[in-house]
């Protein structure tokens, strides 16, 4: 059976073997894993600090968009196994990991579909805003409402 084995917005560090573990099967010949990490700059401007918010129904968003992430990559015959999603909340370093996301299959091509559009979708769909205070003091928030 296909799954979401993993869905969740931490304001702990994030864990790249957690999310491996959750998508790992038996059935699944690939592994597409996603790791987006907080970078020193942004459209050119240093970055000083991060932080990342979210909406209280973050968590059910989150599941609402890989269950349809889940359902429009699988192939008849090639399904997706496993998705794994966490996204991190709170204050950030530069070298920390904000989110890291993972789908798995019996092949690598329904696998990368799978784990690309499993970010984009995070990104775009579900409630999660970031403000990034810039070295020259200024500040931005991305992705809120």
């Amino acid at each position: 059976m296909d799954e979401i084995s993993l869905a969740a917005v931490r304001d702990t560090p994030l864990s790249v073997d957690e999310v491996l573990a959750a998508v790992s099967h038996p059935r699944a010949g690939g592994t597409a894993v996603f790791v987006g990490t907080v970078r020193d700059h942004d459209h050119g401007r240093d970055v000083a600090a991060l932080s990342y918010s979210a909406h209280p129904t973050v968590e059910t968003r989150l599941r609402e968009v890989m269950e349809k992430v889940l359902v429009e990559t699988t192939i008849p015959g090639r399904p997706v196994v496993r998705m794994a999603a966490v996204h991190r909340v709170g204050d950030l370093e530069i070298g920390d990991l904000a989110v890291v996301v993972a789908a798995s299959a019996a092949h690598r091509e329904e696998a990368f579909a799978a784990c690309r559009r499993l970010i984009d979708d995070l990104k775009a769909q579900v409630p999660i805003w970031k403000n990034q205070a810039f070295g020259d003091g200024e500040t931005e928030w991305v992705g809120s409402p």
